[in-house]
This record gives structure tokens, sequence and C-alpha cells, in this order.
């Protein structure tokens, strides 16, 4: 069995974005080699996600405006965790309802989708670096 580990390193310029990381994700299995297995890609900081879904403007913002109303950024002082000096309590709710990895198969050394199905990083508390590993194994 092969096993390949890839960072992806991102410095989103915001506080919120989603972006599509297929792309990436289809370049490291190729440099992986694996024809059958398993990708894990998993977002390395409590505050991002990493999650599987359509690419389509639309949703990304109705995204965006739902985890707003359920964990808005302000006013800092209701949460508990910003407390410690931080500002981001509301990141890492977000982290939480949009997840932490995405599990995709790998068939005839692809990723194995179904309709429409994209990789996505979301990122939450933004403007400094963060990465996602990829993590292939197979044959």
């Amino acid at each position: 069995m092969k096993s390949y580990r890839k960072e992806l390193w991102f410095n989103i310029p915001t506080r919120r974005a989603f972006l599509n990381i297929t792309p990436e994700v289809e370049e490291a299995l190729a440099e992986s080699g694996v024809r059958e297995g398993l990708a894990l890609v998993n977002a390395m900081h409590i505050s991002a996600s990493v999650f599987i879904n359509d690419d389509e403007p639309g949703l990304h913002h109705d995204f965006d405006t739902w985890l707003e109303k359920l964990a808005p950024h302000e006013p800092l002082r209701q949460y508990r965790h910003n407390d410690t000096g931080e500002d981001n309590a509301d990141a890492h709710i977000k982290r939480q309802m949009m997840g932490r990895e995405a599990v995709v198969a790998i068939t005839d050394g692809k990723l194995d989708f179904g309709p429409w199905e994209q990789i996505f990083y979301g990122e939450f508390d933004g403007r400094r670096k963060k990465r996602v590993l990829v993590k292939i194994i197979g044959d």
C-alpha cells in the first residue's frame, strides 16, 4: 500500500471565504501514483473547514449568510472564548458546523465524486497563512 502526504497552504485576504481546492487535491493524487484508495483532506486549523458540495456561488453565499446568522462575528462580547483576548469564537463555531475534513474514494486514479461534488476550503478567520493536509493511501 502506498501513502502520500502533501500540505496545501492558503492565505485568504478576507475574514471569510470559500475556495474550491479540487484541482490541488487532484494534483496531489496524480503525484501519489495511487489508483485505488482513499484521499483524506482536512483543515489543520481550528477556524477553517474542508467540505464537499456544489461549486455554485449562490450556494456559497447562502452558506455564508446562514453561518453568520448562526454564529455572528459581532458583538465580540457575546462569546466567552473572546474573553481571552481572541476575536474568533464565531470562526470556531462555523468550523464545527461545516466540518473538519472530507474523505473521497479513489477509483481508477481519479477522485470518485457524485454529480456536482467538489472539495472546498472554508475560511472563517482569515488574513493569515493556514494549511490543509492531503493524505492519500491505497495501491
